[in-house]
């Protein structure tokens, strides 16, 4: 199935806005399933393409007729800011109490995720999914069986940075990290997985997001001595600042980057270093990445982007949980949502969810693969795997699977 090439929607900014200018399109009878993600802060460049990817899968399953004998599925949209507990705790409450929505596809970095699950998801009784929150601490979450995550957790990509500088003969690296539950949780996995495959961490640095001013933090890093910087932090504020202040003194050369970090800022900042970057990226070479890409961009959606697969599949999960569910109840939904994620049952693939939503009607079981080879665990995470990737000729491109 095909949908109609739809145009992008990304101008709408700030958390009312957002939230006010979505819900209008809404029909009273509609589903709504809200999309939360930072559309102000430090992230901002990378979220309009994964609500897209989200709202995508929504309107494929609109289009299809078969979600509970032709229930519309749409989107109302929220700022978590990535950063601002507060905020997000406030959008997500808005998108609760006064939008209705069944179930949020979000939040989008770690921090927020944890607050908006405590405060809002589960006192709420409310299904979350988040495409992007990879802290080790959404594990352990008291969740109530109501947070799940198509994106790993950073206790695996850790460990793969740490292989990838091993197998490269970097044995020294100074680090350093945005200072919330995302970096923290980064720079403690990748700093025990590098000292126990032999490597030694020259100098650890946290830096707050939102200063003008970075150069502190980048002579303190420098002065380990170590010839390659680790920054685990966001690409439109602190760790694009760290990369600029680094560049601009000549204190490093040599950058490894995460997740966060895979954006146009950040190459733009890192001018001829470029060519010395490493980072890393949830994703596949599956044909289903390949699927998802082609899928989207016949639909008016960027392709290939940062955990655009992963919102994509996020929201498709959602929907297909409702209909296994025969209902929207979020408890319904909540324990239906393993079994459409995994086996056994038809593959389902990115493009298809009419087929999906039809096996379920017939009461069949469905393995959703999607556009991320999804798998989840029995507390629902994501197994996932990663991308290796270089930059060249200002994009990046992926070197390896790990």
């Amino acid at each position: 199935m095909r949908l109609l090439n739809t145009a992008r929607i990304t101008s709408m900014v700030g958390a009312v806005a957002l939230t006010i200018g979505s819900a209008s399109l809404a029909m009273a009878d509609d589903i709504k399933v809200g999309v939360l993600l930072g559309f102000t802060g430090p992230i901002e460049s990378l979220t309009p393409d994964m609500a897209e990817a989200a709202e995508l899968a929504l309107e494929e399953v609109t289009a299809s007729g078969a979600l509970l004998d032709g229930r519309s599925i749409v989107s109302v949209r929220g700022d978590s800011t990535c950063i601002d507990a507060a905020a997000a705790t406030a959008s997500a409450e808005r998108l609760v109490t006064s939008d209705s929505v069944v179930a949020i596809m979000g939040a989008d970095c770690s921090g927020v995720t944890i607050a908006v699950t405590n405060n809002v998801a589960v006192p709420n009784g409310i299904v979350i999914v988040s495409p992007s929150a990879t802290s080790p601490a959404l594990t352990t979450i008291e969740d109530n069986g109501l947070f799940f995550r198509t994106a790993p957790s950073d206790a695996r990509q850790g460990e793969v940075i740490a292989e990838i500088l091993v197998s490269e003969g970097v044995t020294s690296v100074a680090v350093t990290y945005t200072n919330n539950d995302y970096g923290k949780g980064l720079a403690a996995s990748f700093e025990g997985a590098f000292q126990a495959l032999g490597g030694s961490v020259a100098a650890t640095v946290p830096h707050e997001d939102g200063k003008g001013d970075y150069s502190a933090e980048v002579a303190n890093l420098a002065a380990s001595g170590a010839e390659h910087l680790a920054v685990f932090g966001y690409a439109d504020q602190g760790g694009k600042g760290i990369i600029q202040a680094s560049v601009d003194t000549g204190a490093f050369e040599n950058f490894v980057i995460a997740d966060g970090m895979i954006g146009d800022a950040v190459i733009e900042a890192l001018g001829d270093a470029a060519a010395n970057t490493i980072g890393t990226l949830p994703g596949s070479d599956a044909p289903e990445a390949a699927e998802y890409a082609s899928y989207a961009m016949d639909n008016g959606r960027a392709g290939d982007c940062p955990f655009c697969g992963n919102s994509y599949d996020a929201a498709a999960l959602i929907a297909l949980a409702i209909q296994a569910a025969g209902s929207t109840d979020s408890a319904a939904v909540s324990s239906s949502l393993l079994g459409v994620a995994n086996a056994p049952g038809e593959a389902i693939g990115p493009g298809d969810l009419a087929r999906g939503l039809a096996l379920l009607a017939e009461g069949s079981d469905i393995d959703y693969v999607g556009a991320t080879g999804v798998e989840l665990t029995d507390i629902g995470e994501s197994f996932g795997s990663y991308k290796r990737l270089a930059i060249v000729d200002g994009a990046f491109e992926t070197v390896s699977i790990h």
